[in-house]
């Protein structure tokens, strides 16, 4: 029987604008277990980004209740939260994210750093990351110098940095050309074979196709 990794409970998140309110997200109820490959698709303005954030524990519900690994998020510190997410989760954003100034190899060092991870091993594993993602001549490269699939390979090998259970992918393959995009996602596919629990958010249906689950938003709600 597969255990959860992330729940969310009756959870909304609403935001105020001027003099506005904005349900973002409102009454959702979602169970993720260990080992699932899930794509969350919607229109535009459907909750997505909001639901990725809370999905991600980079944002806490206005109401309800969301538990990763079992633990209540919405009762801790912002640093205990930051080391948690740490540890567990792993980012893949459309824009990449990548440190300019930095190496390939210096990028993907840099989440361990914040793990107090010695300086031999951080640079031995993401090494090995790099490798694992087709990249062990680009290492001394900096992100002007590679190639948009090449700068998310190195971004997936950072989300591999800390070996978190869940990768979190927000358009991955959205600044991407098609086979390049198909690359990513084999990878993903690979990655979920080998056991890391995959969330991918998309307005692409036929990349949702991909994932074992797909997740429909509209106006803030699951409708499927």
């Amino acid at each position: 029987m597969k255990t959860e990794i992330i729940k969310l409970k009756d959870v909304h998140k609403n935001y105020v604008m001027g003099d506005s309110e904005i349900h973002a997200v409102h009454g959702v109820n979602l169970v993720i277990t260990r080992g699932d490959f899930i794509a969350i698709v919607g229109p535009s303005g459907s909750g997505k980004s909001t639901m990725m954030n809370l999905v991600g524990a980079l944002d806490l519900a206005s109401k309800g209740d969301i538990y990763l690994d079992n633990l209540n998020i919405e009762h801790l510190e912002e640093s205990e939260l930051a080391q948690i997410r740490g540890k567990k989760i792993g980012f893949v954003f459309q824009t990449f994210n990548l440190i300019p100034t930095q190496t390939a190899l210096e990028n993907v060092m840099l989440p361990m750093i914040f793990q107090e991870v010695e300086a031999d091993e951080r640079k031995a594993k993401a090494k090995n990351l790099l490798e694992k993602v087709n990249l062990k001549h680009r290492l001394n490269h900096l992100p002007n110098e590679l190639s948009g699939g090449e700068r998310q390979r190195v971004a997936v090998a950072r989300a591999l940095a800390n070996d978190p259970e869940v990768i979190l992918a927000d358009e991955p393959t959205g600044n991407l050309d098609s086979k390049t995009g198909e690359e990513i996602i084999k990878m993903f596919i690979e990655l979920n074979k080998e056991g890391k629990t995959i969330i991918m958010v998309t307005h692409d249906l036929d990349l949702a196709k991909k994932a074992k689950k797909i997740i429909k938003l509209k106006d803030g709600e699951i409708v499927k």
